[in-house]
């Protein structure tokens, strides 16, 4: 592992300089005093020692500093040592799973994807703290955590009085810069010139004088398109040269042009009902594969003159962009995949009047997100049929990568979106589920809920509403049953959000110790009744009621209330 770590900083670090990289670094780096704090990775990583809290750079795998990362590396391995690493979401080019590996990492926040880091955290190696991506610096600012020693930020420039011009994220970077002690620069000689220009860095002030944010729109520049410090500060420029890790979201499938279908039904209907235009409002996607699929598939609507305001621009930013559909896009990182990448990256400069990256602080801001107005689509791992999102645990328990900025988004937007599929493993796991095993997001957060079978719109539902549409829009068929009967025997029991507390989370139950929850269906019908009493309950089959979108069902334990409610608003609801 030391071999490798070592031939890929020899990779990333730039030791000897040519004419051409000569003429690019004096484009690049323009403030004088750079060369009397030039060093190599390895020399600056002896300013980080044991215990120390460090800031990097690095959002949603674009824009992290790519050599200081593995000569830290190198040192853990020859000198142990251990430091609290926060940056602004998740780091590419496997630094995260190095790292971890290495042993140097002993709390880290707030957002991570690797699966080697994964592991450290669940195994209780790694002490992971989980937060809104917003809150952050916010906590750091006012000495609620630890404060910064040292920052490390990518940068694709240094203008003359020693400002940083960050690459392909802001992040945390600007805050981190600013709060930190000292600075290391990793100057990035390949990345792409065009970049320059394209930030925009506000800091907010300090309470209690803070001022309102003057973000009024999509397109509002604030700031400066640098990173101002004292250049005092600085303590080593590293030249580097490397590329962000592609995204890794995936193409859309069957599954995802339908959940995009069902989005695009319903913004439709909002529009014909006057509470949007055909602009809608300011865009967010949530990071991965289904919600950039979901996006990608607003392209097929009849919208025009759209905006976004988000954190990260991914592939589906620019299919808008491309069609002609979006006008205007705000973000705090570009991570796009390799092909994506193959032609953005060298053809930046036909969309620099369309993007601003901002800090996350502001991409996120909650205030920000509720002035615009802003529709969310984020990615639930699983969901309930109250409307409770999971979008961290699985079974409850175990981390998968974190909370992200889908909650600074979900609790203040216009509309709030949660995508997934209905089926996980094959089959094997139901992602729609009686209880969720853990609540990132409470049923008063979530607007929407979407899956390939259809959508449930929660707005203005009581909880015995919401479920019924949950049920029989969005779960799997084969999983249908198993809820309805639980739901049936919950409402037996009464309440206002009825639950049966002993078989709430047996689903995940048999997901720890079966693997999967096929005990739940067979056929469509559910077996097992001793492991299941819920499934001794005998339910009828149910007439089919038009729903709007694509058809549903009316059942018997709806009150003729509900049964009203549904047909009141059954122009926006629907399933199949």
């Amino acid at each position: 592992m030391l071999d490798d770590s070592f031939s890929l900083l020899s990779r990333m670090e730039v030791t000897e300089l040519d004419e051409a990289l000569r003429g690019e670094l004096a484009r690049r780096c323009r403030w004088q005093g750079w060369e009397s704090r030039h060093m190599s990775a390895s020399q600056a990583a002896e300013l980080i020692r044991d215990g120390m809290t460090v800031g990097m750079s690095g959002f949603t795998r674009a824009g992290e500093a790519k050599a200081l990362p593995l000569a830290l590396v190198e040192k853990a391995r020859r000198e142990p040592f251990a430091i609290t690493l926060m940056t602004g979401a998740s780091l590419g080019n496997d630094l995260d799973g190095q790292m971890a590996d290495a042993h140097m990492l002993a709390r880290r926040m707030p957002f991570q994807v690797d699966p080697v880091l994964r592991r450290a955290i669940n195994a209780g190696e790694v002490m992971f703290m989980d937060q809104h991506l917003s809150e952050t610096v916010e906590l750091l600012r006012n000495h609620q955590l630890s404060d910064m020693d040292v920052a490390v930020v990518e940068a694709s420039a240094i203008t003359t009085d020693g400002g940083i011009v960050p690459t392909t994220s802001v992040g945390n970077s600007a805050s981190y810069a600013i709060l930190a002690d000292k600075v290391i620069i990793e100057l990035n000689l390949e990345s792409p010139a065009a970049l320059e220009g394209l930030h925009d860095i506000y800091i907010p002030q300090m309470r209690p004088s803070r001022q309102p944010i003057p973000v009024v729109a999509p397109d509002s520049r604030i700031g400066t398109p640098y990173i101002p410090i004292d250049p005092a500060r600085i303590a080593a420029i590293v030249l580097t040269r490397g590329k962000d890790s592609p995204s890794t979201c995936t193409p859309p499938d069957e599954d995802t042009r339908r959940m995009a279908d069902h989005l695009v039904e319903l913004l439709k209907q909002e529009v014909t009902l006057g509470r949007l235009t055909p602009a809608l409002l300011p865009l967010q996607a949530g990071i991965g594969s289904m919600a950039n699929a979901v996006m990608s598939g607003l392209k097929e609507g009849p919208f025009e003159h759209l905006t976004m305001y988000s954190e990260v621009l991914q592939d589906s930013t620019f299919d808008l962009l491309d069609a002609g559909k979006l006008d205007f896009a705000s973000g705090s990182s570009i991570t796009v995949t390799e092909e994506r990448g193959r032609t953005l990256w060298k053809d930046l400069e036909r969309y620099r009047d369309r993007l601003i990256l901002r800090p996350q602080e502001l991409s996120n801001h909650p205030g920000i997100v509720r002035r615009l107005g802003v529709i969310a689509v984020n990615t639930a791992l699983e969901f309930d049929i109250y409307g409770n999102v999971n979008s961290t645990h699985v079974c409850g328990t175990r981390m998968m990568n974190g909370i992200g900025g889908s909650g600074d988004f979900a609790r203040n937007a216009q509309l709030s979106v949660f995508i997934t599929k209905s089926l996980a493993k094959g089959g094997d796991i139901s992602s729609v589920v009686p209880f969720v095993s853990h609540v990132d997001h409470t049923e008063h957060d979530v607007d929407i809920l979407v899956t390939e079978h259809g959508l449930a719109d929660l707005r203005g539902l009581a909880p015995r509403e919401r479920a019924v549409l949950v049920i029989e829009n969005c779960a799997d068929p084969r999983y249908r049953p198993a809820l309805r009967a639980y739901f049936e025997e919950a409402c037996r029991r009464g309440g206002h959000t009825p639950h049966c507390l002993e078989q709430a989370l047996s689903w995940h139950r048999e997901v720890e110790v079966h693997g999967n929850m096929r005990a739940l269906c067979t056929g469509g019908r559910i077996t097992d009744p001793d492991r299941f009493p819920c499934a001794r309950l005998r339910i009828p089959g149910c007439p089919s009621h038009s729903h709007g979108i694509a058809g549903g069902g009316d059942h018997r334990w709806c009150t003729s209330a509900s049964r009203d409610r549904r047909r009141h608003t059954s122009h926006h609801r629907g399933g199949a």
